[in-house]
């Protein structure tokens, strides 16, 4: 679990035209919908698996202190 505090910065990279419906309410769901925004969110598994579903269209630019 992830502990109180700890945040994870994502910033979208790819456009969603012509994704799946899922994959474009995924992105508004981290805060994102236009390229190069970025969104910092609390580091959670629900969030992880957020980002996992659209990583072709994120990256991680800060992830709390970890390496990347």
């Amino acid at each position: 679990m992830a502990k109180a505090g700890k945040t994870i910065t994502v910033e979208q990279t790819g456009s969603p035209i012509r994704r799946e419906a899922a994959q474009r309410q995924t992105l508004i769901g981290l805060g994102l919908n236009k390229i190069r925004r970025r969104s910092t969110l609390a580091d959670t598994p629900a969030t992880r698996g957020m980002i996992e579903r659209v990583k072709h269209l994120v990256r991680v630019v800060d992830d709390g202190g970890k390496a990347q």
